[in-house]
C-alpha cells in the first residue's frame, strides 16, 4: 500500500514543474522575467552533463535579456512558479522536495554574452534537509515564502558583469538516475562597485556527477541527512 501511494503520488507531480519569474533587487521587484534568461518551457533538466544544467535550455545566449544594476552587498531574491500566475497554487509543486543553491560567475564582458561555461561558477548559497524529523525541506520553506529565497551577495566581489544562477533540485523520482529534477534559472546583473575577491570556481556543467549523493537518493527512506551536490559555499 505504502509503495502505491508513492508511485500515484509521484505521477500525480509529472507535470507539476516551475520557472524562476521574478528577481528582486533589495526588495524591490523587477518585473515579470525582467533580467531573466527565459527557458522554452517549465520542464526540468536532468541530464548533469548537458549544458542546459548551465542556465536551462537555451541559456547560454542572452542577447535579448535585460541586465540589472545592483549595488555591492545587494540582497537578492527569486521567486519561482508553476504557471504564469502568483497565487491559486503552490509556487513550487508540495512534493517537489529537495535543496536551494545559488551560484555566481563573472562575466569576461557583458553578462548578456556570457555562455558560463568552465570553471566559473562560485557557490553563493546552498540549503536542503532542514529538519530530518518532519521532513522539511528547503523548498517547503520557499513555498511557504510566497515562491521566494534570498542571498546576499558578498561586498569583497569586483564591480562588473555577471550571471546569477539559482537552481532546485526536486528529489521526489531521484532513487536512479537520471532521476533529480534541475530547475535552473540565470539572471544577468551588473554590480556598480565592489572589492577583489577571486573566490573558488566550478564548471556547470562538471561540478555534478550522476551517482553524487545528494542527486541519487531515496527521499521516502526515513531519510535523517542530505548533502547537496557541488562545492561548499563561498561566504564572501
Amino acid at each position: 500500500m505504502k509503495v502505491a501511494l508513492v508511485t500515484l503520488t509521484v505521477a500525480a507531480l509529472a507535470h507539476a514543474h516551475h520557472t524562476m519569474q521574478y528577481v528582486w533587487i533589495n526588495g524591490v521587484d523587477q518585473g515579470k522575467n525582467v533580467g531573466i534568461r527565459i527557458p522554452p518551457n517549465n520542464n526540468p533538466v536532468t541530464d548533469v552533463t548537458s549544458t542546459d544544467i548551465t542556465c536551462n535550455v537555451g541559456g547560454t545566449s542572452g542577447s535579448s535579456v535585460s541586465t540589472l544594476s545592483v549595488p555591492s552587498g545587494a540582497t537578492i531574491s527569486f521567486e519561482w512558479h508553476q504557471h504564469d500566475q502568483r497565487t491559486g497554487e503552490d509556487p513550487l509543486a508540495g512534493g517537489h522536495r529537495g535543496p536551494i543553491q545559488v551560484y555566481i560567475a563573472k562575466a569576461p564582458s557583458t553578462a548578456a554574452s556570457f555562455n558560463g561555461q568552465g570553471a566559473v561558477w562560485t557557490k553563493l548559497f546552498s540549503a536542503g534537509l532542514l529538519n530530518a524529523t518532519s521532513q522539511y525541506w528547503e523548498s517547503d520553506l520557499v513555498n511557504t515564502s510566497s515562491g521566494k529565497h534570498d542571498v546576499k551577495l558578498p561586498t569583497s566581489l569586483p564591480a562588473g558583469e555577471y550571471l546569477l544562477r539559482a537552481e532546485h533540485i526536486a528529489l521526489h523520482v531521484a532513487s536512479s538516475y537520471p532521476g533529480a529534477q534541475f530547475y535552473v534559472g540565470c539572471a544577468q546583473i551588473k554590480i556598480s562597485s565592489g572589492g577583489s575577491a577571486s573566490p573558488a570556481k566550478v564548471s556547470l556543467p562538471g561540478a555534478y556527477k550522476g551517482s553524487d549523493p545528494g542527486i541519487t537518493v531515496n527521499i521516502y527512506n526515513n531519510l535523517q541527512s542530505y548533502t547537496a551536490p557541488g562545492p561548499s559555499v563561498w561566504t564572501g
